[in-house]
């Protein structure tokens, strides 16, 4: 009697825990209100610009009335797809999140003529267009900004933060010049100097497309952009910055590799103007970044109301390298500020 009583009794606690998980997930993946419910959450979102009318493409995972994190990718020219480990780990943590290729990258519309939006101000406009076609708003909206991204993500913030409810920037310094001194002055030194030498006349010929130059580059990128043997990574990676990636953007803007900038962005500075972002901000580095994690502790300091995640074994993607207390560390901020709402 006492067995039947107790294999009752664990029979009724499973249909309750079975009871309340399912509707826990309901609510998740659940589509109410959602226009883009019957295409799996993808939207071509339409984008007005002096140039004509185009769109980018966008992806919703999820349902968080209180946390719905926009993913701004790298580049510029790459895809929302080296993001794809988050899959891993928001779902699981509530997380509403969204992908978004910006215009002239893989999924969205590229242009034949790039040059008219090649530049901050098109992308941040890009951005405030976004926000409003998927009704993002201060009650709710963090912005994520990975590299280029973060550039993309301060921008937005010193225009539009009235709609911010937290910013993220990782891996991203404020300064591009202050990047390239780290690049030429710390990292530089570190590689093999007739490498290094060969890399220069390479870069100096604009023989980029060269196999010998992406060939030569291979050791930093491992030791600072994803640090594993380049067989070894992530095929999201892949896709992103080597299949897909547009160079009609990405070369113009940040130049022809990772080791400093060297194109549009060369000379975009905004270390005075953090004190200008008050909303919360977490800044995120790699103590083996190509970006000086140093500085991107200061930038956490300058921001009225930073907090700083350094992860000790990262480079410039954390995501993978660091993976475990990465996404502990983003989730766990965007849990602070939502509960100090």
């Amino acid at each position: 009697m006492h067995r039947i009583l107790v294999t009752l009794l664990l029979w009724a606690c499973a249909l309750v825990a079975s009871a309340a998980e399912p509707q826990s997930l309901k609510a998740y993946h659940g589509n109410t209100e959602h226009p883009d419910a019957w295409s799996g959450g993808v939207r071509m979102i339409p984008i007005h610009t002096p140039e004509g009318e185009f769109r980018v493409w966008t992806k919703r995972i999820g349902n968080n009335p209180r946390i719905k994190l926009l993913l701004l990718h790298g580049g510029p020219g790459a895809t929302h797809e080296a993001f794809e480990a988050f899959d891993s780990f928001l779902p699981a943590d509530g997380i509403e999140y969204y992908y978004y290729d910006q215009l002239g990258s893989y999924y969205s519309d590229q242009p034949e003529h790039m040059t008219p939006f090649l530049n901050i101000e098109h992308y941040v406009e890009e951005v405030e267009q976004v926000r409003i076609a998927l009704g993002l708003g201060r009650e709710n909206f963090y912005l994520y900004g990975h590299s280029w991204g973060g550039i993309l993500a301060i921008e937005y913030a010193l225009k539009y933060q009235q709609h911010l409810k937290g910013l993220a920037i990782s891996n991203m310094m404020s300064s591009i010049p202050a990047y390239n001194r780290y690049a030429h002055d710390v990292l530089m030194p570190m590689m093999d100097p007739r490498a290094l030498k060969e890399i220069l006349a390479l870069e100096a010929a604009k023989q980029y497309d060269n196999p010998r130059y992406e060939e030569l580059l291979l050791p930093y990128y491992e030791a600072h952009l994803l640090r594993r043997p380049a067989a070894e990574w992530p095929e999201p990676v892949l896709r992103s910055y080597v299949r897909h990636i547009n160079k009609k953007v990405y070369v113009p803007m940040q130049g022809p590799s990772e080791m400093g900038a060297s194109g549009i962005l060369l000379h975009w500075d905004r270390t005075a103007d953090l004190k200008r972002i008050t909303v919360p901000t977490l800044v995120i580095a790699g103590q083996h970044d190509t970006m000086d994690p140093a500085w991107m502790r200061m930038m956490s300091k300058q921001v009225p109301r930073g907090d700083f995640l350094l992860l000790p074994n990262s480079g410039h993607m954390p995501m993978y390298d660091d993976q475990q207390m990465f996404f502990d560390g983003l989730l766990g901020w965007l849990h602070r500020v939502d509960d100090a709402r």
